[in-house]
């Protein structure tokens, strides 16, 4: 039996947010129906269904080993360790089950061209020479996760020829989303577009339009527009069944070189071997599980 793509995210409570998920994940199921492979999702918490109650209906179709994806941008908290460690648990749960585990999806060309896409929306390619951009991540406590983004925003930058891309975060990390709008303007620039690296809609992305629109609104001098999230598309349903394909046939490389998880960076080095545990979600038949060990999505069980 092929073995079926599980694709996890992390969950929202906005219910637009759960909607474009699941919108995606039947855009998942026709394309993958069509070459014989078996598919379901679900989430670590926040929205159901839950991913106990996606894995179960694997199991329950004759399902043993499950092809994971982690629908998030960069390997933060949830892809190295909540997501791996929420899977482990089902493993537990069904002896005999297993599971393969694909890298996140970022940074990677088919993202690069979604964020030009969504931009180009807003500002067309010809006046790009003299636009900023504002890439604004979700934010972490992992300093390697951030990076990551800098890297995207620097991707963005040297491939679409914009006059600068500056790099914000909505949570967690600095700078935040008037912080990176300031230093546009300190750059010198005149026209910006705030363009949220999320894959839908949620309370983070709608926070990072607010802000926004509040800096707009102090700075008339400065024309401030915002572009749209990834969203829901082929492109991204491509990008995701490329993960799937990887994470069976593939040879997997996480970077560990700088992960506070594995080595010891300073300022964090209360993450150096902390376990990670799968979180509690209220659609889970047994309340709060217990990991063992630091998954960082390794796991090929």
């Amino acid at each position: 039996m092929t073995e079926p793509l599980l694709v996890v995210g992390h969950g929202t409570v906005d219910d637009g947010g759960v909607a474009e998920f699941h919108a995606f994940l039947d855009r998942l199921r026709a394309r993958m129906a069509a070459a014989g492979v078996d598919t379901e999702g679900g989430f670590i918490e926040l929205s159901a269904p839950a991913v106990t109650e996606a894995w179960t209906r694997l199991v329950e179709r004759g399902h043993r080993r499950m092809a994971a994806v982690p629908l998030v941008l960069v390997a933060a908290g949830h892809g190295k360790g909540d997501i791996p460690a929420a899977l482990e648990r089902e493993v537990r749960r069904h002896p005999g089950t297993s599971f393969v585990y694909g890298r996140p999806l970022g940074p990677h060309p088919v993202l690069l061209e979604l964020l030009a896409e969504r931009i180009d929306a807003v500002v067309p390619r010809e006046q790009w020479a003299d636009t900023a951009v504002v890439l604004v991540g979700r934010g972490s406590t992992d300093p390697d996760a951030n990076a990551e983004v800098c890297k995207v925003s620097r991707l963005l930058q040297e491939t679409c020829g914009f006059d600068t891309v500056e790099t914000a975060f909505i949570s967690l990390a600095p700078p935040d989303v008037p912080g990176g709008l300031e230093r546009a303007r300190r750059l010198g620039a005149k026209r910006i577009v705030v363009a949220p690296y999320f894959l839908f809609d949620g309370v983070l992305p709608q926070r990072v339009v607010a802000q926004a629109r509040e800096y707009a609104s102090s700075a008339p001098d400065i024309d401030v527009r915002v572009a749209g999230y990834l969203g829901d598309c082929d492109a991204l349903a491509d990008l995701v069944v490329e993960r799937y394909h990887e994470a069976l046939h593939g040879d997997i490389r996480m970077n560990c070189d700088t992960c506070a998880y594995r080595v010891l960076l300073p300022g964090f080095e209360d993450k150096l071997g902390a376990p990670q545990t799968p979180h509690h979600h209220p659609d889970d038949p047994t309340g709060h599980g217990h990991g063992h060990g630091h998954a960082h999505g390794h796991s090929t069980r």
